[in-house]
């Protein structure tokens, strides 16, 4: 009798060790298959300016999101920081900067970055507190410009073709200093000794005659290119804001996708709708 209790007792056991064996198992297996199943999404940091880059991300950011990547947006407020911190791989990729300002970056510093992509134009504006036309400003009018060399030829370029001046003939108008200005009719004055993002607050202050300011300072400080500024860029400028990145990162998937959506009708009705022709879509 102990001999039969024995044996079953250890029949009873060995059938339940094999039992918790299989559920052990069948657990692995299906934690093993969800782990296959499930896409975990990639988060995508991008340094910006505020306005109007962060905004535009913003708006992108719910469409990215359906297509697994999460994207975290880090604002700046200076032209400097987003590269810095694009190399030293804080961010995977920055919009805040236009080819030659990028281009000239590349020069000073050394910087492996391409140009990902080209995304919207924000026209440069001229204004003033003193005059409503350009045809008012008198001679010897002090004009105030950035002191962002890659700017200059481009602040320079509008002033020609808005016929304050002439460039010298045969020269690189993107990369023009005031130095090539061969024409000066009315013999304005340049005053280049002010930050980009300090220019607003020249024209508030009402220093000056004119102030060519950026129009995404402008905006961000609440400006309206298309009624404050005396004189607009065409909006067929070539100076397009891009998304850059470090070399070799612009064919990842997540970089190609946030551009594909950056450059979608849906974001392009969007920058037309918010800013009015003062933020121009490159498509």
């Amino acid at each position: 009798m102990k001999k039969f209790l024995a044996g079953l007792f250890l029949s009873v056991l060995v059938l339940a060790l094999a039992a918790c064996g299989a559920d052990k198992k069948d657990d692995a297996g299906s934690t093993t298959g969800d782990k296959a199943d499930s896409k975990e999404n990639v988060t995508l940091t991008v340094g910006a300016s505020n306005t109007p880059h962060a905004v535009i991300l913003e708006k992108a950011k719910p469409i990215l999101a359906e297509q697994g990547i999460d994207l975290k947006i880090e604002t700046y407020t200076d032209y400097v920081l987003p590269n810095q911190d694009l190399e030293s791989k804080t961010l995977d990729a920055n919009y805040f900067q236009h080819i030659p300002y990028l281009d000239l970056q590349i020069k000073d510093n050394g910087y492996d970055f391409v140009n990902a992509g080209g995304v919207h134009i924000e026209p440069i504006g001229i204004y003033s507190k003193k005059y409503k036309t350009l045809e008012d400003l008198p001679e010897g009018a002090t004009i105030l410009l950035s002191n962002s060399v890659s700017d200059h030829g481009r602040m320079l370029s509008l002033l020609e073709a808005k016929g304050l001046i002439k460039l010298k003939d045969g020269i690189d108008k993107t990369a023009a200093e005031i130095k090539d200005i061969a024409e000066n009719p009315k013999n304005f004055k340049f005053d280049a000794n002010t930050a980009p993002e300090m220019l607003v607050q020249m024209f508030e202050n009402e220093e000056g005659d004119a102030v060519l300011i950026n129009s995404n300072f402008a905006i961000d400080n609440g400006l309206n290119p298309l009624e404050d500024a005396i004189s607009l860029e065409d909006k067929e400028s070539p100076y397009v804001n891009i998304i850059a990145v470090r070399a070799g990162d612009e064919t990842k998937q997540e970089i190609k996708k946030l551009l594909e959506v950056l450059t979608s009708k849906e974001i392009q009705d969007f920058i037309l709708e918010e800013w009015k022709g003062s933020v121009v879509p490159v498509k």
